[in-house]
């Protein structure tokens, strides 16, 4: 099977991952912070230092900003249902994660969607400052749409939300180990993470990054800490992180940040490089793209369709031959809504750093073939 739905989760992992994960289950099985033996303090102790590898690598202020949650979408309903609340307004892109719009509903907070153009930048920077109102509390959008690929300007955006008195919010699915991200450069005030995707983590961790306090909590319970009092802690990472953390993946994490760091350039080089040759080489046979790779701010992902076939067939046929791709809405209908999709989905092709030349000839020589049943 050749893999390329790296936009899901990385399906390869580097070696140094997978040794600090083996390593972690063989010498640091002990629950960090609710133990006095030196197992327990040696597993609290190697946590502390990613927590301090994360702060450094994203531009936080310091290790105590940094909360471990089991995935991605935890941590943005940690921001949404922490900051929010009745009577509030929110500024979100157009282009969200079912991550961020289903709390939103949920929560029957009002917010306006703005419109992220796929040419300029500057035009969606003024596009979510028309959508202020008096209300209005925070901004938060995705660092990369999971369907087109678009990066949005999170400079100018961090910018006016400062100018502006709002809080800024960021979803890192797709953008966290592939772009630079700075949240102190960037104004940004929280950082949700899925560190199984460009960090190149085990699936089951995600991570938070709060500069700023988060009044309320979505999970209570044990934290190793005045167990006699019956209320919650109020500092961080305490506040937020409630029972056993995922210790074996915590620990690859430095791993992962220490692959991407040196080569994160790199990495995005080659990853784009390999959705231009499938650009280049499906175009000429009428092959419908949503989006030009060739365009500027774009992660290395996009979506195409195959005459009028249904996505999920063409995925179909693709997986029977051998290749893994995404069909359907992606978890994000208002994006596939922005680019007439909304009925029957695309394909999604999302390579990684592992995928070759020779890999993406294949696909395409599969594809042709479909074309010709």
């Amino acid at each position: 099977m050749i893999y390329f739905d790296n936009a899901a989760t990385s399906g390869k992992k580097p070696q140094t991952v997978i040794n600090s994960v083996n390593y972690a289950l063989k010498n640091l099985s002990a629950n960090p912070g609710r133990s006095g033996h030196f197992a327990s303090q040696i597993a609290a102790t190697e946590v502390y230092k990613v927590r301090q590898k994360v702060s450094d690598f994203f531009g936080s202020n310091g290790a105590e900003s940094v909360v471990f949650t089991y995935n991605c979408t935890i941590s943005i309903n940690m921001v949404l249902k922490g900051i929010l609340k009745n009577g509030d307004h929110i500024i979100i892109s157009d282009m969200e994660h079912n991550a961020v719009t289903r709390p939103l509903n949920k929560m029957k907070i009002d917010y306006t969607m703005a419109n992220v153009s796929l040419v300029d930048d500057k035009q969606t920077v003024e596009n979510f400052k028309n959508a202020i109102r008096p209300n209005t509390k925070m901004v938060f959008c995705t660092a990369a749409s999971n369907v087109l690929g678009k990066i949005l300007p999170l400079d100018e955006i961090g910018k006016f939300c400062k100018q502006k008195g709002l809080l800024f919010g960021v979803d890192a699915a797709q953008g966290a180990g592939l772009i630079p991200i700075n949240m102190k450069k960037m104004n940004i005030d929280f950082l949700c993470i899925a560190a199984h995707k460009g960090l190149y983590c085990p699936m089951g961790l995600g991570i938070l990054i709060a500069r700023t306090p988060i009044n309320n909590t979505i999970i209570e319970g044990g934290t190793g800490t005045n167990s006699i009092e019956q209320n919650q802690p109020d500092y961080l990472p305490e506040k937020l992180e409630s029972g056993t953390l995922n210790l074996p993946a915590i620990y690859s994490l430095k791993a992962g940040i220490n692959f991407v760091e040196n080569k994160m350039n790199c990495i995005l080089k080659h990853e784009n490089a390999l959705v231009k040759q499938l650009y280049d080489l499906l175009k000429k046979e009428n092959v419908i793209f949503y989006t030009n790779p060739y365009n500027f701010g774009y992660v290395p992902v996009i979506c195409f369709n195959v005459d009028d076939l249904q996505s999920e067939k063409v995925a179909e046929f693709l997986n029977k031959s051998g290749f893994a791709l995404r069909a359907g809405l992606h978890c994000a209908p208002t994006a596939h809504k922005k680019i007439g999709t909304l009925q029957y989905g695309a394909v999604r092709f999302s390579p990684s750093i592992f995928n070759t030349d020779k890999e993406v000839y294949m696909l395409v020589k599969a594809i042709k073939k479909l074309k010709n049943l």
